[in-house]
């Protein structure tokens, strides 16, 4: 038998823990990116008689790709568009 264990802490509020004999990893990843498990302390996969500590690699797994911001001035942008329609309507 193969189990998740999330430990979720709320400050506080204490801690939980998520403990679904049916969740699968790929199921602890889906909740994680949801947004469903905030602030997890640890996660732990047990496995017969052994458990493993896999918070980074599922974390790791469940990380959104971090995509640079593009260096626009948008208000510099918004102003030439201003201009440039102040322009084309004197002509």
């Amino acid at each position: 038998m193969q189990y998740f264990v999330v430990m979720i802490d709320y400050g506080r509020r204490g801690r939980e823990a998520v403990v679904d004999p049916e969740i699968t990893r790929r199921e602890v990843i889906s909740r994680i990116v949801s947004g469903e498990y905030q602030n997890v302390s640890f996660i732990h996969e047990i496995a017969e008689n052994s458990v493993e500590d896999v918070t980074e690699a599922i974390l790791a797994e469940a990380a959104l790709p971090q995509i640079p911001p593009e260096d626009i001035d948008l208000q510099a942008k918004r102003l030439d568009h201003a201009r440039d329609l102040r322009k084309h309507e004197r002509t």
